[in-house]
């Protein structure tokens, strides 16, 4: 029989092979059992308004409804709720945004069974797990000003391959102004050119990989 205090917890992932690894690794601890399974953002949203998990493990990457939108919505229903965002993203821009809409805890999809369990039941009581990776990343970076939303697009179609013109066109903006942008953009990432910020800012999960 289970415990009446087990702590409850909700998968959100959409590789079936993760959840089927999680719930294994959470469902040998007699002090925890999975109630719900969710493959998309959207679906966390309505399994977490319904079951009330005491913790939930949030991949960030998904269809249809992100983990960071999701985790926004979970966080303005219940502003107490215990998120452990659990990702392959370690990049210090996207753990700072993943913290700044209430993820409770970070922690990598590199980590160890142990880490995990202990995760779980460290944010099940309050209290915040970073890994130690994902530490070094936000401190490597602390006081480093960020990138404008006119910059991360300028930066995105840059990624698409775009010149200054098109991307002035796109964004109804003018060729110098995408110019002093990219310019500014180089900068803040100490990146040497074009391609080099894209990589840093990749990276470091200012846009996407």
């Amino acid at each position: 029989m289970e415990s009446q205090s087990s702590i409850r917890v909700l998968i959100v992932d959409d590789h079936p092979m993760m959840r089927d690894g999680l719930r294994s690794t959470i469902e040998i601890e007699k002090d925890m059992r999975v109630i719900g399974e969710a493959v998309d953002g959207a679906e966390a949203i309505e399994m977490f308004s319904s079951l009330s998990p005491d913790v939930t493990l949030l991949d960030l990457q998904m269809p249809r409804v992100d983990g960071l939108q999701a985790l926004a919505s979970i966080r303005q229903a219940k502003p107490d709720a215990s998120v452990v965002v659990f990702t392959i993203y370690p990049g210090d821009a996207r753990v700072t945004q993943a913290l700044n809409l209430g993820a409770t805890s970070y922690l990598l999809k590199s980590a160890s069974r142990e880490e995990i369990i202990e995760a779980i039941r460290t944010t099940s009581a309050g209290h915040q797990v970073i890994a130690g990776e994902i530490n070094d990343e936000l401190q490597a970076h602390q006081g480093m000003a960020g990138l404008t939303v006119r910059e991360l697009a300028v930066l995105r179609l840059v990624k698409e391959g775009m010149s200054n013109r098109l991307i002035a066109e796109s964004l109804f903006i003018s060729e110098e102004t995408v110019k002093a942008h990219m310019k500014s953009i180089l900068t803040k990432l100490s990146a040497s050119d074009r391609t080099h910020a894209v990589t840093i800012a990749s990276r470091r999960g200012f846009i996407d990989s």
